[in-house]
């Protein structure tokens, strides 16, 4: 069993393990119990009343947290022609236009956050399934990742705003950034209300019982709070 810190152990004397906290408590509590020298990242997870087996019980979309997630996103794009302009205007990091920058991810080069491509690029892109796939980085359509060359625009500056892709994995859960402990605390609410917003969008049809099961909020090698799953459905930004 792994041992913990007294940092740790500290914290985690300020949590009342078996209480589903109101959304805004639990996230002061994240700030009063996160204790990094860095500023650490605030996370939420869900575990949701679904069967990822089910092809017509998946859910994965993107949402734009309205206060951003506090870090610097270096954003790569596929993308050739008029593209090219685009993206270089829009601020992307990188732009693999060419056979050489396919090679070179290949090779195992993966230093950008966010992956976007024009769907005349997808062929290409398309080859680095195994090196990108596993990472979480490859451009999809389901992800608004693919998309025409007059997005291009759009699509990177809501990637380096605050773009956050969400998605059920195979244990049923799902896991997205918030933002970072420094935060104000109505800044962590503010974001945390529209990602409760966008899942609530995203629930499959064929959802049956209970869509929601537990929420959890940690931060950076934190403990984690459990919040009020109801609470964080109905969330007001007046509360």
């Amino acid at each position: 069993m792994a041992k913990h810190g007294k940092k740790y152990i500290a914290a985690v004397a300020q949590v009342e393990l078996d209480r589903a906290y109101d959304p805004r408590t639990a996230l002061d509590l994240i700030k009063k119990t996160s204790y990094t020298k860095f500023d650490g990242t605030v996370e939420v997870h869900l575990r949701m009343g679904l069967d990822p087996r089910q092809a017509d019980q998946q859910v994965r979309d993107v949402v734009v947290l309205p206060n951003g997630l506090g870090k610097t996103v270096r954003v790569l794009v596929f993308t050739q022609g008029e593209g090219v302009a685009r993206a270089q205007e829009a601020g992307a990091d990188y732009i693999a236009d060419s056979d050489e920058w396919i090679a070179k991810i290949q090779a195992g080069w993966t230093d950008f956050d966010v992956a976007i491509a024009t769907p005349d690029m997808m062929g290409k892109a398309g080859r680095l399934g195994r090196v990108l796939g596993p990472r979480g980085l490859m451009p999809n359509p389901k992800a608004g990742t693919v998309v025409p060359a007059e997005d291009l625009g759009r699509v990177i500056k809501e990637s380096k705003a605050g773009r956050v892709e969400f998605r059920l994995d195979k244990t049923a859960n799902i896991h997205a950034p918030l933002g970072k402990v420094s935060f104000d605390l109505d800044k962590l609410y503010e974001n945390l209300e529209t990602f409760m917003e966008a899942i609530k969008k995203a629930k499959p049809a064929a959802a049956r019982g209970t869509y929601i099961r537990h929420i959890t909020i940690s931060s950076t090698m934190g403990p984690g709070i459990k919040v009020d799953a109801l609470l964080a459905q109905t969330m007001n930004k007046k509360e």
